[in-house]
């Protein structure tokens, strides 16, 4: 215990301001050092006895000087951590040299202080005496819970982002890959993060390089900043994927260490967008025939009333002429075709909506094949093989037959001259799966539309063919009475390939279900 005596011995001669000699000036500066610091500091006999304390300490736990001194170290270390640290004869027994290590100190109001406390053996003081440094972790640990609650906030808020969200570092290795980026590419995070992938990878070729080139320049958004872009990107598959990106290179002192992109999903968007425009085509295409219905109402009732004293005429110079007349059969020509344009001016009465046509169940493949009946056997129709897949169980359909068999005689006559006589047509139809719909295509192996001409061929009027071989009025004659019956017309078609338009027609209410026995089959 003679270092312990000598130590309280300097420390109360210090307290007692020892002053005027070379050792006593020393000794004062060797206390200011002991107390001025920032660390406490503890002087341990090798029974873990407390020699000494400084002031720094003392106020670190709370307790007096006094109260400190003697008393056993362990006292004051939190429980939990006092075996772990073992016995301080041990450790000077064990002549190991300095080690540090964290340490919770319980105070005199019992909560606790977090340290970084470094033991440090002196052997040579008779017997070996063990110096504890002691400093205060609590705004270290303050700061370093802000830093993981930032942390753990900033991780969360890039996982829960809707949008795709990939980092990589100036040599292309990818440092942050979130759930959503998962997601839209397909690959897993821990199979692209480390360099086990190049960011380049993840765009068509060039793409990346594009990029960077924007990145660079002011005119995307200025330096560093990229203004939203679409583009594609490639998934695990290779599949590409539209996208818009945002992006921004990453800075530290002015030099550039990163990049990072926001990638956001398009493929909903444009199918909203896709479906916004074709509602508002047909919205178009409703209101031009409306118009175009108005006009052939209008033209219909000026034709109608001299075509029918026409027909009245001619029928009754019929009934006064011989039967050996030889103009008998040019008088009938007349009526013949006189009472052809009194139902074609009835059909476009119908059109206009002027006069109603009487709807019933109608069986659709019945109308498909009256209809060619009349068709196959006229010349346009010589080098067409034409196909029938009707399914024989579909339900009727709520509709008029004679306007019904109009539009797919119409379709039939434009794939003909489509393929200008020569090709294969091929008339399928089909019950949707959910019963609710009748599907009838026609697909031909013409020339096909360009894509230019597929918003404008329903409109009145327009054609393709050469002067004086169409109106134009066909399709869009068509396409109203696909829309009278609660149906519609699509059309898929490819220039050099071929053209098919499916006619889609409601299933009627109290009829669905039932079906249609007849055999149907030629």
């Amino acid at each position: 215990m003679g270092s312990a005596r000598s130590l309280q011995r300097v420390e109360k001669n210090n307290a007692g301001g020892m002053v005027g000699s070379h050792e006593g000036m020393t000794e004062k500066v060797f206390w200011a050092i002991l107390e001025k610091g920032d660390d406490g500091i503890l002087v341990l006999n090798a029974d873990g006895s407390i020699v000494y304390s400084n002031t720094v300490f003392a106020d670190l736990t709370g307790f007096g000087r006094s109260e400190i001194v003697n008393r056993s170290f362990y006292e004051f270390v939190a429980p939990d951590q006092r075996e772990a640290l073992g016995p301080i004869e041990e450790i000077l027994g064990k002549r190991q040299g300095k080690f540090c290590r964290e340490i919770t100190f319980l105070t005199k109001k019992g909560s606790q202080v977090v340290t970084d406390t470094c033991f440090s053996p002196d052997y040579d003081q008779d017997p070996p005496l063990m110096y504890v440094y002691v400093r205060d972790l609590t705004e270290w640990k303050h700061i370093e819970g802000e830093l993981k609650k930032a942390n753990s906030f900033f991780i969360n808020l890039i996982e829960s982002s809707v949008d795709g969200i990939i980092a990589a570092d100036t040599k292309g290795n990818i440092i942050i890959f979130n759930h959503s980026a998962e997601q839209l590419t397909g690959y897993k995070a821990n199979e692209v993060i480390g360099g086990k992938l190049h960011i380049t990878e993840i765009y068509p070729e060039g793409v990346a390089k594009e990029i960077m080139r924007k990145l660079r320049s002011e005119e995307y958004g200025g330096v560093g900043k990229l203004t939203p872009i679409r583009i594609k990107v490639l998934t695990k598959d290779k599949e590409e994927i539209p996208i818009e990106l945002s992006a921004a290179l990453v800075y530290e002192e002015g030099k550039e260490i990163a990049s990072v992109g926001i990638f956001t999903d398009l493929r909903e968007r444009l199918k909203i967008e896709e479906q916004l425009q074709q509602t508002h085509l047909q919205l178009v295409q409703s209101e031009k025939m409306a118009s175009v219905g108005k006009l052939a109402a209008g033209v219909a009732h000026e034709i109608n009333n001299p075509l029918g004293g026409i027909l009245i005429y001619a029928s009754l110079m019929l009934e006064d002429m011989p039967e050996d007349d030889p103009k008998r059969e040019d008088i009938k020509r007349i009526v013949q075709e006189t009472t052809r344009c009194k139902e074609i001016v009835k059909s476009l009465l119908e059109f206009g909506h002027q006069s109603g046509p009487k709807f019933e169940p109608v069986d659709v493949n019945r109308a498909i094949v009256d209809g060619l009946f009349f068709l196959e056997n006229q010349a346009i129709f010589h080098n067409i093989e034409i196909v029938k897949d009707l399914d024989p169980f579909l339900p009727r359909v709520l509709g008029n037959a004679s306007q019904l068999k109009q539009v797919f005689m119409n379709m039939v006559v434009n794939a003909a001259d489509a393929m200008s006589g020569n090709g294969r047509l091929t008339i399928r139809t089909r019950l949707s799966e959910d019963e609710s719909t009748v599907t009838v295509e026609f697909t031909d192996t013409g020339v096909g539309i360009p894509e230019e001409n597929l918003s404008k061929i329903f409109d009145p009027f327009f054609t393709t063919k050469e002067v004086g071989k169409g109106t134009g009025l066909g399709l869009a004659v068509c396409y109203g009475i696909a829309e009278k019956h609660g149906g519609r017309i699509e059309v898929d078609s490819k220039v050099g390939e071929g053209t098919t338009f499916r006619i889609i027609l409601p299933v009627k209410g109290e009829q669905k279900g039932e079906t249609i026995r007849e055999d149907t089959s030629f």
